[in-house]
């Protein structure tokens, strides 16, 4: 199955049904003899390529929240509650009955990297891990062979709104990690490298290096099972600021590369000789430097790029396998032991409103930060 059939066919119980773009020009614009190779509306979720499944963004405004960190009665009035993607007044439910968020739910065959950009995300698995992630941090996890989790956002602040920003990524697993042992790490904000490049005229570019290197500057490492775990697969996984007038060279990476920018906020940027409006896809040739001119207002990416693993694809709603055979064979033993099972009381668990960024694995570790 190729990238675009994927797309299409994808269907997903973690995040809900995936909504794609209908626009009726969504078509991507073919570049010739130029380091971009595409050009392609943002949708819901976004497009990427192999080795990434996709990605999908999440901002919604959420008001105060009540004694709870959820929302009242009233306030939910008129949404499909257990199943609320629409934007309505700003935010969204999605498959939160009370708190906004994903109760539990299992994944097999590949890996997610949240990357928390503002608001909480509590997380709980069915391996007796759990945690609370805020703005900067990133939670990689490892699903293999078979996990449950939940991704809940408490409304902490009952006096002020509760603001939430994520990115939720799947990375494919090669079919020689697929049934590895589940794995999650935390890669905290002030941990995570931070490069700030300063143009000539001053402005400032600030790149958070999740995965990959920027220059001379390496990220955390990743999970021991990740397809990221080898260098040579040239996975980078960065977020970006660039300041109003800012410029920037994006350098250059693998050639089998797939390299891409989502341009999710800002006005208009130009490469070569392309001016691109925000809500944006650029795929670019990997092997290139890249350099990039902001406009008049501060501009926002994700940057995506990796060697593709170049395997069939299996997938159905939270399974990735390279068969429909194994995806049968998941379904069956999910239906037998449930990943574990879940030890929480609740589907929808979330932290204490004043417990604070925290980690605590499933052999006991716990990080507190």
């Amino acid at each position: 199955m190729n990238r675009s059939q994927f797309i299409k066919n994808i269907s997903i119980t973690a995040i809900g049904t995936l909504i794609l773009s209908k626009i009726g020009f969504a078509k991507s614009i073919q570049m010739s003899t130029s380091v971009i190779k595409n050009i392609i509306p943002l949708g819901f979720p976004w497009e990427t390529q192999d080795p990434f499944l996709f990605c999908a963004y999440h901002r919604d405004e959420y008001p105060k929240g009540n004694a709870n960190m959820g929302l009242d009665f009233e306030q939910l009035k008129g949404r499909n509650v257990g199943s609320d993607f629409t934007l309505k007044d700003g935010w969204r439910m999605y498959h939160g009955s009370n708190i906004p968020g994903f109760p539990y739910h299992p994944h097999r065959g590949f890996e997610t990297i949240t990357i928390n950009k503002e608001g909480v995300v509590d997380h709980s698995d069915s391996l007796g891990a759990t945690g609370r992630f805020m703005a900067g941090d990133v939670q990689w996890m490892t699903a293999g062979k078979g996990i449950q989790h939940s991704e809940m956002f408490p409304l902490i602040n009952q006096n002020k709104a509760n603001p939430l920003e994520i990115f939720q990524i799947w990375l494919n697993l090669p079919k020689a990690s697929k049934m590895v042992e589940p794995h999650f790490k935390m890669l905290w904000n002030e941990d995570i490298p931070l490069v700030n490049h300063k143009d000539d005229s001053g402005n400032i570019t600030s790149i958070q290096v999740i995965a990959g290197r920027i220059k001379d500057t390496n990220a955390l490492e990743p999970t021991p099972d990740s397809w990221a775990s080898n260098s040579q697969n040239a996975v980078g996984v960065y977020t970006v600021k660039m300041e109003a007038n800012a410029n920037w060279t994006l350098p250059k990476t693998s050639l089998e590369a797939n390299r891409s920018i989502f341009f999710y906020k800002g006005n208009e940027i130009k490469i070569e000789e392309n001016t691109i409006s925000q809500n944006n896809i650029i795929e670019l040739e990997a092997n290139a430097d890249v350099e990039i001119q902001n406009g008049n207002q501060e501009a926002y990416f994700l940057i995506l790029e990796g060697k593709p693993i170049e395997e069939p694809v299996a997938q159905h709603g939270p399974f990735v396998m390279n068969t429909q055979e194994e995806i049968r064979q998941t379904m069956k033993d999910y239906g037998k032991t449930q990943f574990g099972g879940w030890p929480w009381s609740e589907t929808e668990v979330v932290h204490p409103r004043n417990k604070g960024r925290f980690a605590l694995h499933s052999n006991g570790k716990e990080e507190i930060k």
